[in-house]
């Protein structure tokens, strides 16, 4: 019996396999609940915000500020998105030293943390979350059930991180697509099977319960050819250099915020009076996660506040340097949405719908820099086949925009300041 068959007639390996498989389905399980309870927040909020205008200059600084203490005291490693922690234990050769990264304790965290901040007004996203929660389960389940080291080094923190991603936009091909473009850039032989089967069961799991989360499920997008396509460079370009715009800040940001040597309760009560101040300016449209108002610009073609993607970028950079538990995937839609909603009133080349399409894309690839990753999430969010050539265009074209503005993708780029950050508390110890 060669090694194959040995392999799949073990009772060892079918053990793993059946705890993998559990896991993906629990990741995708956690990350709808997570959704569904994010926008509960995120709308009750905006509510009573509205109703009390100044309930906003009390909650949002002081929750974020308590959301923020939180998190250092009893849950260090949640802090930010996520995803460059799961990148550097992507890189550590111990489990003791990933352990610092993706424990229980952090998956715990990552869950209730960032719904705190949405109840303070925070812009929080949940693909860095998720993404985090669901390394963090995986390689947890793997440290119980003992599995073989090159599965916990590697094909569980992908597995999950990708699985995460999949369930939280309801795209099991658009997980694959991130795990090898952001996370993994290659898949092992060894995991690429397993890594793929927890994506796809994940991602399952989260469409049977967040099919809603769909846009365009039932409208056909053409864009014939002609002058029409001139909306291609156009939107392609403008949401690139927005996108490297707002990674710039948040990288420069980070590290300057580090140089000030504040104690992060200060910061974060800061960037709180922050978010409250563009809360009252934009009528609590950049509260939240941007999803709900995200469908209305899309679908109902909604009249935004011409200033929404401004006070939007800015309250997602507050919301991320503050420190609190946060991704920027849905806020960075949110904004690239409203974004070409202004390109198509102000320059009407294309259908306003398409245009939108196309800078939401750009918006998000020039922001990370994985124009494929950006490609596959919008496809499958939208069902728009018909348009993918003229989107995965401006995806590209979005990236290298980009890459004249920030030499490093997005999360190299605070993986580099995680690094330096480290390196500066080790010295001034010693």
């Amino acid at each position: 019996m060669n090694e194959y068959r040995k392999s799949f007639f073990s009772f060892t390996s079918w053990k793993q396999r059946f705890v993998f498989w559990i896991g993906a389905i629990l990741i995708g399980l956690l990350i709808s609940s997570m959704t569904l309870l994010s926008e509960w927040a995120g709308q009750s909020y905006r509510s009573i915000s509205l109703a009390y205008p100044w309930f906003n200059f009390i909650i949002a600084p002081f929750g974020l500020a308590l959301t923020a203490w939180i998190s250092t005291q009893f849950f260090p490693g949640t802090q930010g998105s996520g995803i460059p922690q799961v990148k550097i234990a992507l890189e550590q050769d111990t489990e003791a030293s990933r352990a610092q990264f993706t424990s229980l304790r952090i998956t715990i965290g990552k869950i209730f943390l960032p719904i705190m901040g949405l109840l303070s007004g925070a812009s929080v996203g949940f693909g860095g979350p998720a993404t985090h929660v669901g390394a963090s389960l995986m390689a947890s389940l793997g440290k119980i059930i003992k599995f073989p080291s090159h599965y916990t080094a590697r094909g569980l923190l992908l597995a999950g991180s990708a699985a995460g991603f999949a369930a939280m936009f309801s795209a099991p091909l658009a997980g694959i697509i991130f795990a090898i473009e952001e996370m993994g850039r290659t898949l092992d032989d060894r995991i690429s099977s397993l890594v793929l089967t927890a994506i796809i069961l994940s991602g399952v799991t989260a469409y049977s319960i967040l099919n809603h989360t769909f846009f365009f499920t039932d409208e056909l997008l053409i864009l014939p050819m002609g002058k029409q396509w001139f909306a291609i460079p156009f939107c392609g370009i403008i949401g690139g250099f927005f996108g490297a715009v707002f990674s710039k800040v948040i990288v420069r940001g980070q590290r300057y915020i580090h140089k000030l040597n504040q104690p992060i309760i200060l910061i974060a009560f800061v960037c709180g009076l922050l978010i409250a101040i563009l809360g009252y300016l934009s009528d609590g449209e950049s509260f939240g996660t941007g999803y709900q108002l995200t469908r209305n610009i899309i679908e109902h073609d909604a009249t935004i506040d011409p200033l929404f993607p401004l006070y939007k970028m800015l309250a997602t950079c507050a919301t991320f340097l503050s420190g609190i538990p946060s991704g920027i995937f849905v806020p960075a839609i949110a904004t690239g949405a409203g974004l070409g909603a202004n390109l198509a009133d102000w320059f009407p080349i294309a259908p306003t719908s398409i245009m939108i399409l196309l800078t939401v894309t750009a918006y998000f690839s020039g922001m990370l820099q994985s124009p494929f990753t950006a490609f596959v999430v919008v496809l499958e969010m939208t069902h728009s086949h018909e348009i993918s050539i003229p989107i995965i265009a401006a995806a590209f074209l979005a990236t290298g925009t980009a890459r004249l503005i920030n030499q490093k993708p997005l999360y190299n780029a605070l993986c580099d300041n995680y690094h330096a950050i480290q390196k500066s508390k080790t010295a001034h110890e010693d």
